[in-house]
């Protein structure tokens, strides 16, 4: 796996900043500024209003007036969001060192944010934090792009070279399209640049389901704005060359994975302080009176990459050979009858908070198999490794469709990888919410499912 560490900056950099605001009102030292109420409504507009605004999404191809734009902006909305808060918990008062606060706050995370541009591409010309680029086809648009590759280093792009059908004489041309793939495995590339007019629409998907598989990003270099659709963005490097970002999935914005991550931590706690905390000495009682074995029942499952990790569930069934070979089926004889109420409510699965807390899983997402189903599965159904981008949950958008338990026939399998794919391309928080409201609606009618 690629290790890369450019996800950590705009967290990093939302942190600088809020330590400054913080900091300006510690040094002012004022009563009305230097309490918990305030300086908590004051984070939380600032890490709400830059969300919404995209105060963070500078890349390395950005330029200094898109950053001074977004400047401007996000301290627009932060002094309306300042004053607000005095219009409505101050009225009437007349409050000390406001011009001096914003003046400061404004001119401190300015500079800051100006350097911090500096400063990273300086690190990059050094040839830090680069990313390894290859490019298919070698027409007019490709070669305008390889020229930026290589004249502009400040911007961090490895190129390694250009693959074409056509045969070229030329030190970097790495060889035809057909090569690609595992070039790209070989090398650990992170972004393919597609010149469109070179390439088929058969040639182009094929790359994207590789890039998706491969975690790498895929750009396409057009020949006209006419190419541009709502699945693509526009990025332009070098103020004039255009670039179409293909395929970014929500869960490619950094923000969106500490969104749900913060979220998985706040709701995994809540359920084991507030619900296994006492559920588990009763489960324990209940499962042991009826059979011998432990309470927790442990399974090796696929997860994030294909990665294994260790699923925990209560034990429903009585000890066999086969509990980690076979899925359960319906009257199945190994099933206990305090399991089958488990099963029923899908209690069982509450122990996979547990996975959540240490990080494996995450609450809702695709639900993850056994390796010897999952290598069934991807002969069976295209585009089943795509569900291994992201965490797998403890429920999900197919399991709330009705497609939970016993895989009777193919295309219960297919419809599931069908709705996890279009959960994970078209995820929002929203989304995750309205499927645990879905999901704990379902236990309550204690719809039955045999796994």
């Amino acid at each position: 796996m690629k290790k890369r560490y450019s996800y950590l900056i705009k967290p990093f950099q939302l942190i600088i900043d809020l330590i400054i605001i913080n900091l300006v009102f510690y040094f002012i030292y004022d009563a009305e500024y230097l309490n918990l109420f305030f300086l908590v409504y004051i984070s939380f507009f600032w890490i709400i209003s830059s969300y919404l605004l995209g105060f963070y999404k500078v890349f390395r191809f950005t330029r200094l007036l898109r950053v001074l734009s977004l400047l401007v902006k996000q301290f627009f909305v932060f002094i309306l969001g300042y004053f607000a808060f005095f219009g409505i918990f101050r009225e009437g008062q007349v409050v000390d060192y406001q011009f001096l606060v914003l003046v400061s706050i404004i001119i401190s995370i300015s500079v800051i944010k100006i350097l911090w541009l500096f400063l990273l591409k300086k690190y990059r010309s050094f040839g830090n934090n680069l990313r390894t680029t290859i490019v298919l086809g070698f027409d007019q648009s490709a070669k305008n792009i390889i020229k930026l590759f290589k004249s502009k280093s400040n911007l961090g792009y490895n190129y390694l070279g250009f693959f074409s059908n056509k045969e070229y004489k030329n030190k970097e041309y790495l060889g035809d399209l057909e090569d690609v793939f595992i070039y790209a495995k070989k090398n650990e590339v992170d972004e393919i640049y597609c010149s469109l007019p070179v390439l088929t629409k058969e040639q182009i998907k094929k790359i994207n389901k590789f890039a998706t598989e491969q975690n790498i990003t895929l750009k396409l270099i057009p020949d006209s704005i006419e190419l541009y659709s709502k699945n693509q963005s526009v990025e332009y490097y070098d103020d004039a060359l255009m670039v179409l970002n293909v395929n970014r999935l929500p869960f490619e914005f950094s923000e969106n994975f500490y969104i749900k991550r913060i979220f998985d931590i706040i709701f995994s706690l809540l359920v084991s302080i507030l619900i296994l905390s006492w559920l588990i000495p009763i489960l324990w009682v209940l499962v042991k009176l009826e059979s011998k074995g432990p309470l927790i029942f442990k399974q090796d499952r696929e997860g994030l990459n294909g990665d294994h990790f260790i699923c925990y569930k209560f034990r429903s069934m009585r000890i066999n050979d086969l509990s980690h070979k076979v899925h359960a089926t319906k009257n199945d004889e190994r099933v206990t009858k305090i399991g089958a109420f488990l099963r029923k409510t899908s209690m069982d699965e509450l122990p996979q908070f547990f996975n959540v807390l240490l990080g494996n899983m995450s609450v809702v997402g695709p639900r993850p198999h056994i390796e010897s189903l999952s290598l069934e599965y991807q002969k069976e159904v295209e585009d089943y490794l795509k569900r291994h981008i992201v965490k797998p949950g403890i429920t999900g958008l197919a399991q709330i469709s009705g497609y939970r338990g016993e895989v009777q026939k193919r295309s219960d399998i297919k419809n599931r990888v069908r709705l996890d794919i279009f959960y994970i391309e078209n995820w929002s928080f929203l989304l995750d919410i309205k499927i645990i409201i879905k999901t704990i609606l379902n236990a309550f009618k204690g719809d039955e499912k045999a796994y």
